[in-house]
């Protein structure tokens, strides 16, 4: 019976039922007095993303093109073609072995050449090496002390420093390793592909899909026309039964609802890879809107390549400088002196001229 008393409320505990956002603290990983292994747990986990999910390694190869794929220039003319003759593991190229490294540094952490010197020391080959076979020994002052390199044996074969090419990604204070981008993304990589595989099977059996409403309270009954609902379902075709006994009805989620939320996740993912959109896509931009997202990465790649021509001359004592892809900030400002309705302002029409009475 319904209780018709005004004074019989009560309100309901919210704060408690629904738990505020928190981030997990998170301490980096650093050498004790005793030194320190680092053996890149993640790192096969992080490769299986970068084979599997397309958008993820296709971010990551406009990145790595951007930075070293457009050709460079040596200060020392006599090492073009030391670099010309590195073929890597034998059909490589120093390019090829370049964007790669680059590849690997960005969703592992860190990413290893071995420096292959002839018997006068000159460098004659860089030789990729795989971040899961790579194991970083520490000494006791946090500094690198020398690389393990796990044989096909199981066994590790030391190696100087001297001898490996390494590139480490946004290393933060003293930890003893690079980090991985796929931890910023893996969230959203996962919702993405999450969605886009319910959208597939709700394509695939949208005539059947829907909320069905049971009018039987027998439970052996009840799941037996589940299993066959189910069935249907996964046949792609229309279950039929006896009047009265059940119901179908719409979910309420409308096609235009599960395709925005996609397209949310999409935009998400390239915010959180630092690869603007555009980049990989011109669908659904403006010509203005392409224009500022491929400005907004010229920063970021030019960065990248700063970083590696550092590295090559800290660690192979070349001084390289890679191209530098086309800009357009010349663009950009001929665009808004043109557009002087809306920013070329004359100074007359932002001066006060109308005189006080």
């Amino acid at each position: 019976m319904a209780i018709l008393d005004s004074t019989a409320t009560s309100t309901t505990d919210l704060d408690n039922a629904v738990d505020d956002f928190s981030v997990s603290p998170v301490s980096l990983d650093y050498s004790s007095a005793k030194g320190a292994f680092w053996d890149f747990p993640d790192a096969k986990k992080n490769i299986g993303y970068l084979k599997t999910i397309p958008e993820w390694f296709s971010a990551l190869k406009i990145l790595a093109v951007w930075t070293a794929g457009l050709g460079y220039e040596l200060e020392d003319k006599s090492l073009i073609p030391v670099l010309e003759k590195i073929n890597g593991w034998g059909n490589d190229t120093f390019l090829s072995i370049i964007e790669d490294m680059i590849i690997f540094k960005k969703a592992i952490g860190d990413s290893f050449a071995e420096i292959i010197r002839n018997d006068t020391g000159v460098l004659v080959n860089l030789k990729p090496l795989s971040p899961e076979r790579v194991r970083l020994v520490i000494d006791e002052n946090g500094i690198l002390e020398r690389y393990d390199i796990k044989l096909v044996s199981g066994k590790y074969k030391p190696m100087n420093t001297r001898d490996i090419f390494h590139l480490s990604n946004d290393r933060m204070a003293d930890e003893i390793h690079g980090f991985d981008l796929t931890k910023t993304v893996q969230w959203v990589i996962d919702a993405r592909h999450e969605a886009l595989e319910d959208e597939r099977k709700i394509r695939h059996r949208e005539l059947a899909l829907g909320v069905l409403y049971l009018d039987e309270d027998n439970v052996a009954k009840r799941n037996a026309m589940i299993e066959k609902y189910g069935e249907a379902v996964n046949k792609g075709e229309v279950l039929v039964l006896p009047k009265d006994v059940a119901e179908l009805k719409d979910s309420g989620v409308t096609p235009r609802d599960r395709l925005s939320y996609i397209q949310y996740l999409e935009n998400f993912f390239y915010q959180a890879c630092g690869v603007p959109r555009v980049m990989a896509t011109s669908e659904g931009f403006s010509e203005a809107g392409g224009k500022v997202g491929f400005m907004t990465f010229e920063p970021v790649h030019a960065n990248e390549q700063k970083l590696l021509e550092a590295d090559m001359w800290n660690q192979l004592a070349i001084k390289i400088k890679f191209n530098r892809p086309p800009t357009l900030s010349g663009v950009a400002k001929e665009d808004e002196a043109k557009n002087t309705g809306q920013l070329g302002f004359q100074p007359k029409d932002a001066e006060a001229t109308v005189e006080r009475e």
